[in-house]
């Protein structure tokens, strides 16, 4: 039985959503999925890592696969110690092909390490709105540039604040930092990450 009467109730809203949505549902990662995700920023960070309340959907002919979880991780420091909490898209697709990217919200002190040259933001000077929200980052940059010209891409980033995006591969993870996303908002969240996905994804030729 459940000790947190919250959590029992999510499961269970979860769980509808789940059969909604069309996808599996699962209470805990019972497949190693986060062995998937070390190479992620996100999943590199502190301990006790644990993800709950698995979603997920595959392709016809198992070419994309679509997960959505609870993730959270554990940070002590000294004496302190805090729980971190977001809910996580993660898509797995051969129609893929993304550079090692991280993009994440720019704020004052991101800014005072880019001009002292202490970090990069790849800017785009045509789009000033989301360069000026979000703090673009990778090694190989005219490919992180080439991804991210997107138009669309560009108008739901320079509307939408505070999310953050991370690439490689076949692999994306969308999210915002210490957010659970309610389950009524679920589908809006899943909906937000399949448009990004239909217009980073590769049509065959």
């Amino acid at each position: 039985m459940f000790n947190n009467p919250g959590a029992a109730n999510r499961t269970e809203q979860l769980r509808q959503v789940a059969f909604e949505l069309k996808m599996e549902y699962a209470e805990r990662d019972e497949y190693g999925m986060i062995g998937l995700l070390r190479d992620f920023q996100l999943f590199q960070k502190g301990g006790r890592k644990e993800i709950t309340n698995l979603l997920s959907q595959a392709s016809p002919l198992m070419e994309d696969r679509f997960h959505l979880f609870d993730y959270k991780y554990t940070i002590s420091t000294g004496k302190s110690t805090h729980n971190h909490r977001q809910t996580v898209l993660f898509i797995n697709s051969k129609r893929l092909s993304m550079p090692e990217m991280l993009m994440k919200p720019e704020y004052f002190f991101n800014k005072i390490g880019t001009w002292l040259g202490f970090q990069q933001d790849i800017d785009f000077e045509e789009h000033k709105v989301f360069s000026d929200n979000y703090l673009l980052q990778g090694e190989d940059e005219p490919r992180v540039r080439r991804t991210m010209n997107n138009e669309e891409v560009i108008r739901f980033f320079t509307i939408e604040k505070d999310w953050y995006l991370e690439s490689v591969g076949f692999f994306m993870v969308f999210y915002q930092h210490d957010r659970i996303i309610q389950p009524h908002e679920i589908k809006y969240f899943y909906d937000r990450g399949m448009l990004l996905f239909d217009n980073f994804k590769e049509e065959p030729l």
